[in-house]
């Protein structure tokens, strides 16, 4: 036996590729073939066809000691030839993420609190707030907090800088985390596909300040939130997930709020989690979920 038997087989990496493309004949054939050429072991594989949009979706998770250099490649030549766009990245690989805050702390904190103890694949390199009113709390996380003030004649300039923090931060993962403020198309524009926000499904029925007042005094029978990927249409960027909880006349407005605070934490966290797990393809103003 020779030093060269003793050594230690090299563990593979897990890599996930996300595409989409026109649907046509033999895609799934093509893309297991690329994998397999490359010594690929799929350990999971999604796929769909959208016949209103005759586009194609697919997720897969493939084991392989090829070169990362040599797999990208591969997966390049294949998009060309089927049209694709897409995305490779090692499975679990933390996704770098700016929070943007206001002053409600339930969003940040849970979704802090996730990344530390449930294994959310988001790495925070930052959080940002128009007030410092949750300076505290991403202290108490260890995560930098900017505070980057906005009035109608600033906010140009914070907006500048707030892109300034996200080329320096290398950000690939905005989240709104019940950030008070409207967005400008510009900045919808450069963060497309890549900033997520959180709000109550009241909108549009009940706008502006304390909608859980609103939706108490109206006497609603469900409350719940949306989340959704950003765009310059205020609050109609494709939606990524929903949730709902139903109430009756015996909740207070305090019991409202409560609950409708559980509900936005609950569907922010999942729409950040399937996001950084490449789980979410844009299908023009509607998402593909591959759960």
């Amino acid at each position: 036996m020779t030093a060269t038997d003793l050594a230690p087989t090299p563990d593979p990496t897990h890599w996930v590729l996300a595409l989409s493309c026109p649907d046509r004949p033999g895609i799934v054939h093509a893309v297991s073939g690329v994998l397999a050429e490359n010594g690929g072991n799929i350990t999971e594989s999604q796929q769909y066809g959208d016949p209103e949009t005759d586009r194609f979706f697919m997720r897969v998770q493939v084991r392989t000691l090829a070169e990362p250099d040599v797999l990208r490649a591969a997966v390049a030549e294949l998009a060309d030839r089927f049209d694709m766009t897409w995305t490779l990245d090692v499975v679990g690989r933390p996704v770098r993420t700016l929070v943007l805050v206001s002053k409600a702390a339930h969003c940040l904190n849970d979704l802090l609190f996730r990344q530390r103890s449930e294994g959310l694949e988001i790495d925070v390199v930052g959080v940002v707030g128009n007030h410092t009113d949750l300076a505290t709390l991403a202290a108490f996380y260890d995560k930098p907090f900017h505070h980057i003030p906005v009035t109608k004649e600033t906010k140009p300039d914070a907006e500048a800088a707030l892109l300034a923090l996200v080329d320096e931060l290398d950000v690939e993962l905005v989240v709104l985390a019940r950030y008070m403020q409207v967005l400008s198309d510009d900045l919808c524009r450069r963060l497309e596909g890549r900033i997520i926000n959180i709000h109550h499904s009241f909108l549009p029925s009940f706008k502006g300040a304390k909608p859980y007042h609103q939706a108490h005094a109206r006497g609603v029978k469900l409350i719940g939130a949306t989340s959704h990927y950003v765009t310059a249409d205020l609050d109609e960027g494709p939606i990524i997930e929903q949730d709902v909880e139903r109430v009756d006349h015996s909740r207070s407005t305090e019991e409202l709020v409560a609950l409708g605070q559980d509900v936005e934490r609950r569907v922010l966290a999942r729409a950040v989690r399937w996001h950084s797990e490449h789980r979410v393809l844009l299908n023009g103003h509607r998402t593909v979920i591959f759960r």
